[in-house]
């Protein structure tokens, strides 16, 4: 699968009345911890690839998601699988992979036709939008990424308002400051 993906800073306060208005159905509330591993092998930031194991209520996913595939979205491919988390920490450490940080947010996921929409309050960093839809094959990237442009314009967001950089990769460098 592929997840072409955009990001923005946003306002949840402004954002929400505009989601209402635009028919968007609120699907969940999520309480999300995120932790990242470091490959023994290769440099995930110099190679822009993750893996990552998600909590959320009770169970967990182990995430890989490879380098982004354009210059303006984070569209990327991703394959993910349900996991015991202690399990697989420990063989994910047993391998040589280390833990690299962690990522906490609260998620308000939303609906708005084919489009997922995600309100992020990220601890230590703020708040976010981001929209997502996935496609089985790349011949359907760019006429994804120019929808979720265009759904965006709908919250008063343009696409140089895009974010290319992960949380991970801001929580990072907010602690080297």
């Amino acid at each position: 699968m592929i997840e072409v993906e955009v990001k923005v800073r946003a306002d949840h306060s402004k954002v929400l009345p505009l989601l209402k208005n635009i028919g968007a159905e609120k699907i969940t509330v999520e309480e999300q911890s995120d932790t990242y591993f470091a490959a023994p092998h290769r440099d995930f930031a110099k190679t822009d690839e993750a893996l990552r194991i998600r909590s959320l209520d009770g169970s967990a996913v182990l995430t890989y998601k490879g380098p982004k595939l354009d210059s303006v979205s984070k569209t990327r491919e991703e394959f993910e699988t349900p996991v015991n988390e202690t399990t697989t920490t420990k063989i994910l450490h047993a391998l040589g992979f280390s833990e690299a940080g962690a990522v906490r947010k609260k998620r308000d996921v939303f609906r708005a036709g084919d489009i997922t929409v995600c309100l992020d309050a990220v601890e230590g960093l703020g708040e976010f939008l981001e929209v997502e839809i996935v496609v089985e094959d790349d011949r359907k990237l760019e006429s994804s990424r120019a929808q979720l442009f265009k759904f965006l314009e709908q919250l008063g967001v343009g696409e140089e308002d895009s974010i290319r950089t992960s949380y991970l990769e801001m929580v990072l460098d907010k602690k080297v400051v």
